[in-house]
């Protein structure tokens, strides 16, 4: 092998290093300037594709996905904007925010959030930020009486900020009267106010968010506290902080692999090529992402923490060997080419199998994970293809007195160290308790499949927080005070084959009342706080018009009565508010509903009741009920991505069993080295199911970088064991070897990179916790299946693995003088 090897790229890498070094720094530093110039110098590059970010969740369908458009199109039909909802609360005073001092600064801070608004670049003479004219708010909306005589005033809710403590509960009296604001406005126990803040765009809420608490920040010792949340915020937050804790983590993650492989080579300069590999190929992904003009997404983003371990990966492989090989001959050249021999079609296998694990992603019908996975693909490949040329000629660059003292001393290593010591048992064990072993690994095998049993499917863009994070803690008290801040929307339209009639279907009462027994249906799920409708408006108004009495708030008997009810809505303040649950011609409507929960199955659980209630109560008029908005679209697209998720991960298993069963050219041995790949990743999962952490987006992603990294040990392992046996003769003289330098370099492998994404779990953003805890479970996990499966299935297996070999040996006693 090393004969063939070296007659081609190894030859030129050894032979002309320097040229070697400076072509990968010449094409890397080439794509970096592509990618770059274009949004730095764009007068220059303005052909190229600048860098463009997006953070939207949204997006994580196509544009054309049918939930999509018509989530869009209710927004414009019904003028609906995405909202930051700012909450203030005051625990400390007996009126709660329903004093003097608390509502005068609410008062200033609404006329402040009106004011936010900034030039939009791409459309000069433009402004976004904050629509003033939706906005929610105690000054901003009217407050709806009977006047006498059949008729109903209109005037401000707090027109002015109140001078006396009975003006101030004057107002929260009156706004509790009215359902379209109790529970939305104000909470039923008047501790807390709320905003609602709609945005021309919901990029715009971090933006909006921070100039609010900059606002906000000298309330500290008045009682009263802000609180700033919605998914709008959430999302956008997240996009900011995401790059800045890429920035960070990687570069943590990738020190500490330093530190680790400097505890195991005690070279610098040696270890700083793998480190050199690393950084080259996320900077060249991440370039070759921009320059094809893909959009940096939230998956995107997190490429350069997927491709460095992958990249380290066999860079460990090579230095452990050469740790190993060179005390025996003391030339590097010979050395490296005995190494590369070696490790050549393991690493080239190794490296197809996690390349066919990530472009299995293009089947998921997500877009942006799409990116995600042909990127991470492209990046493991140069990964590989930086590994075979630039650390051979890397090696060759050092003088050889600079790998004085490097490696193992002259004997036997294995039984030198620590490790070496401990794996020597390790195989001895093994072997000799093969059945107990895979009696072990079926007992793991069947609590995985109860835990895959277990797991629920879910996430929820503000749990991307740490719970202590101020997104997530105004998350929770809002939603103790509210009646809920996370807002869906429900239309029902027309048929398609009654579209074109005209009809005016919600001025009928009995279309009325169904609404407004959906709502009560909806609010039963114990996840609905609230929910706001053109019944509400109706209701509201037609107690007011008849005296204010509470008998009165019902749905009129005739069209003609809800007719003037909503004319009557109309002479307010904000007539353009019924458009926001009705459209002109009274064709379609929308239901506000209020959730206290942003998780996907709690979205699922309204959705179901809907559902229910529809098929036992067919509606009045011929509607077809259709949900839209945020929380609706995080469920479609989640959907999308576990069935994607589960689709691309058979179907690269399947790919990784031909490439094994090529590589071995036996579906035997390509079956065998399968199993500590479903094993690591039944062990995995199952353990989320019964830990009972959520398949949320992070988990579902991680699935394809477990099937890549799990059979990079199994490949390693099994290419050298049959070598090993072709050498020795026999398996059981080839166990000493195999849990030598082969079990030493796995060993090395799992430890210096599942150690090193452990850092990752210091990070405030909790797919980035999860990215480290499972990096490093799947790379500890995947090297230990390896070196406790493998060899017990060989044993019991030689028989049939290795045919003509001589008489399988079950019983090491008979044999135990081979290894001492």
């Amino acid at each position: 092998m090393a004969e063939k090897t070296e007659g081609s790229w190894l030859r030129f890498a050894t032979d002309r290093p320097r040229l070697t070094v400076w072509a990968m720094v010449a094409v890397t530093l080439a794509l970096v300037a592509l990618a770059a110039l274009p949004s730095v110098w764009p007068e220059r590059f303005g052909l190229l594709n600048p860098l463009t970010i997006d953070t939207d969740p949204e997006n994580m369908l196509s544009a054309d996905e049918p939930v999509r458009v018509f989530h869009d199109d209710m927004k414009e039909q019904f003028s609906l904007y995405d909202m930051v909802v700012v909450g203030v609360v005051n625990e400390n005073d007996p009126d709660g925010v329903f004093n003097v001092g608390s509502l005068r600064r609410i008062y200033e801070l609404t006329e402040y959030a009106s004011t936010l608004r900034w030039p939009d670049p791409d459309n000069p003479g433009r402004q976004e930020g904050v629509v003033e004219e939706d906005m929610l708010a105690l000054s901003r909306v009217d407050n709806i009486e009977q006047e006498g005589g059949g008729a109903v005033r209109f005037s401000w809710l707090m027109p002015e900020p109140p001078d006396t403590r009975k003006q101030a509960l004057a107002i929260l009296e009156r706004a509790q009267r009215i359902p379209l604001f109790d529970n939305t406005l104000v909470s039923a126990d008047g501790k807390a106010v709320a905003l609602y803040l709609p945005l021309t765009s919901k990029d715009m809420s971090y933006r909006v968010r921070e100039a609010l608490l900059d606002k906000v920040a000298g309330w500290k010792d008045t009682g009263d506290q802000v609180y700033i949340t919605g998914l709008p915020v959430a999302e956008d937050t997240f996009g900011v902080q995401m790059f800045y804790q890429m920035a960070i983590s990687a570069p943590l993650a990738m020190l500490v692999i330093f530190l680790a492989m400097w505890w195991f080579f005690r070279h610098v300069r040696l270890i700083t090529s793998a480190m050199i590999v690393a950084v080259v190929a996320a900077a060249g992904t991440m370039a070759l992402l921009v320059i094809s003009g893909n959009t940096v997404h939230i998956m995107s983003s997190m490429i350069p923490v997927f491709i460095m371990p992958i990249a380290v990966l066999d860079a460990v492989h090579i230095l452990s060997e050469f740790f190993d090989r060179y005390p025996l001959h003391r030339d590097r050249r010979r050395a490296i080419l005995e190494v590369m021999g070696i490790l050549f079609k393991p690493m080239l296998f190794t490296t197809l199998t996690t390349m066919a694990g990530f472009a299995s992603l293009a089947l998921t019908p997500i877009p942006p994970v799409q990116v995600f996975g042909i990127f991470i693909a492209i990046g493991v490949f140069l990964a590989w293809l930086c590994t075979v040329t630039f650390i051979p000629a890397y090696i060759m660059l050092m003088p050889e007195r600079r790998l004085t003292g490097f490696g193992h001393a002259a004997g036997d290593p294995d039984r030198d160290t620590v490790m070496g010591r401990w794996l020597r048992r390790l195989g001895e064990g093994v072997v000799g308790h093969a059945r107990a072993v895979l009696v072990v690994t079926m007992v793991v095998v069947v609590a995985a499949g109860y835990g895959i049993s277990q797991i629920r499917i879910n996430d929820n863009p503000v749990k991307w927080f740490e719970p202590e994070h101020p997104i997530r803690v105004a998350d929770r008290v809002l939603n103790e005070h509210f009646g809920g801040t996370y807002m869906a929307y429900l239309a029902l339209v027309p048929e398609a084959d009654d579209a074109a009639r005209p009809d005016e279907t919600f001025k009928r009462p009995e279309v009325l009342r169904y609404i407004a027994r959906l709502q009560q249906r909806l609010g039963e799920t114990g996840v609905v706080g609230k929910s706001n409708s053109l019944a509400d408006v109706v209701k509201t108004v037609h107690r007011e018009l008849l005296g204010g009495d509470a008998g009165a708030f019902r749905i009129p008997d005739s069209p003609a009565a809800v007719a003037q009810t909503l004319l009557t809505y109309q002479n307010g303040h904000r007539p353009q508010d019924l458009w926001h649950f009705v459209t002109p011609d009274y064709r379609r409507t929308s239901i506000w509903v209020q959730l206290t929960s942003g998780d996907n199955r709690d979205m699922s659980r309204v959705v179901q009741a809907l559902n229910d209630f529809i098929a036992s109560n067919p509606p009045p008029a011929s509607l077809q009920a259709r949900w839209f908005g945020l929380n609706y679209i995080n469920v479609v697209w989640q959907e999308k991505m576990v069935s994607g998720m589960a689709m691309a991960l058979f179907g690269s298993f399947v790919v990784v069993l031909l490439l094994m069963a090529m590589l071995f050219r036996s579906l035997l041995w390509g079956l065998l080295c399968m199993i500590p790949l479903t094993v690591t990743i039944g062990a995995i999962y199952g353990l989320i199911g019964i830990v009972g952490k959520n398949y949320d987006m992070p988990v579902a992603v991680l699935s394809a970088l477990s099937l890549g990294l799990a059979v990079d040990y199994a490949i390693h392992f099994l290419a050298r064991a049959r070598v090993t046996q072709a050498e020795t003769g026999s398996w059981r003289r080839s166990v000493a070897p195999m849990f030598g330098e082969p079990a030493r370099a796995i060993t090395r492998n799992a430890i210096v990179l599942g150690v090193g994404f452990l850092p990752l779990l210091a990070a405030p953003l909790v797919p980035y916790q999860t990215v480290g805890v499972f990096i490093a479970a799947i790379l500890l996990t995947a090297g230990l299946s390896t070196l406790l499966i493998l060899p017990a299935l060989v044993t019991l297996l030689q028989r049939w693995l290795f045919p003509g070999s001589g008489k399988a040996v079950l019983n090491p006693q008979s044999e135990k003088e081979d290894v001492q």
